[in-house]
């Protein structure tokens, strides 16, 4: 697993959408597992899945033959618990989890944190413009392709 870090609105899901694909075409099975540091509502109001949970329900499962997604509560979740959901991935990618023990991708951009805001390991520092924090390798923002080559390197070989 390598988290991806960084402040609010740094661009985190906005790398993910970049990297899957071009780990994909090195052959990987990638699966996400996104943080929310603030909760969320799990299902669109209106939808029988929430009038279910709203109903009382402790956990819902909805699937087809294509796909499922459960909604279950439960109390001081982490990123460990849903490992087993995704044994059959080659790499899970943790949007968020800055204080998790995983390798971690911290993204920098100008007018934003100039130190790290998350916790050791680093695997990478994605950076914009002249920032230049210390303790991992420096990629640039847009540098997927470096980024791809350091994961594989550094956690897959």
């Amino acid at each position: 697993m390598v988290a991806v870090c960084g402040l609010k609105k740094v661009g985190k899901t906005t790398l993910l959408t970049n990297l899957i694909p071009l780990l994909r075409q090195r052959g990987l099975k990638i699966a996400v597992i996104k943080h929310d540091g603030h909760d969320f509502e799990p299902d669109v109001p209106g939808t029988d899945s929430y009038k279910l949970r709203a109903a009382g329900a402790q956990g819902v499962a909805v699937y087809s033959a294509a796909r499922w997604l459960v909604t279950k509560e439960a109390v001081g979740l982490t990123a460990a618990d849903l490992l087993g959901h995704f044994s059959d991935s080659d790499l899970i990618l943790l949007e968020g989890g800055k204080n998790s023990p995983y390798p971690k991708i911290e993204i920098f951009r100008q007018g934003g944190a100039r130190e790290p805001v998350s916790s050791p390991p680093h695997l990478a520092f994605c950076v914009e413009g002249s920032l230049s924090p210390t303790g991992a390798p420096l990629v640039g923002l847009t540098d997927y392709s470096h980024l791809v080559d350091l994961i594989i390197d550094r956690l897959l070989s």
